[in-house]
């Protein structure tokens, strides 16, 4: 006598379709937090060639500072350009990580490419802007326009 194993046919069922949706956006929204900064790994966490550096935009009352920080690169693998109202950051990472044991050696290589691209107000002064790198972050200035700095006024307010 065989005995047949119980099983639910609920592939085409709205509720099921559903879950696996959530399940799947889950999924995505936590993969990575488990990365160390700098690591260039796909989902699977095989050595991809992906590499999106953090970027921090702010401004102060003289200039636009964007502060990108870029663990494991030199100056020599950046490329900074401003062009008209945008600001481009550029780059390659090349990372190479050597294990050697009693009796096994492991070698992986990986690179990774970069581009960002940053919107620049009008009251920027392009002409100006500089670029300085120092352990691992770029620091980019870029001075406020005179006439960008004299139209701000602080307004009195008054109680009615």
């Amino acid at each position: 006598m065989a005995f047949l194993t119980p099983y639910r046919r609920d592939r085409g069922s709205p509720m099921r379709s559903l879950q696996h949706e959530i399940n799947d956006l889950f999924e995505s929204f936590w993969h990575g937090w488990d990365r160390m900064p700098g690591r260039m790994t796909d989902r699977s966490g095989w050595m991809s060639s992906t590499f999106d550096p953090d970027i921090d935009v702010s401004e102060t009352k003289d200039e636009f500072l964007v502060h990108a920080d870029l663990p494991g690169l030199d100056e020599k693998d950046v490329e900074v350009e401003v062009s008209g109202d945008m600001l481009t950051i550029r780059g390659e990472k090349k990372e190479e990580r050597e294990d050697k044991g009693r009796s096994w050696h492991s070698v992986e290589r990986s690179w990774g490419s970069f581009e960002r691209a940053i919107p620049l107000p009008a009251a920027a002064d392009t002409a100006k802007a500089t670029a300085s790198f120092t352990k691992g972050v770029l620091k980019v200035a870029i001075p406020k326009t005179a006439e960008a700095k004299t139209q701000a006024r602080r307004l009195e307010i008054k109680k009615n």
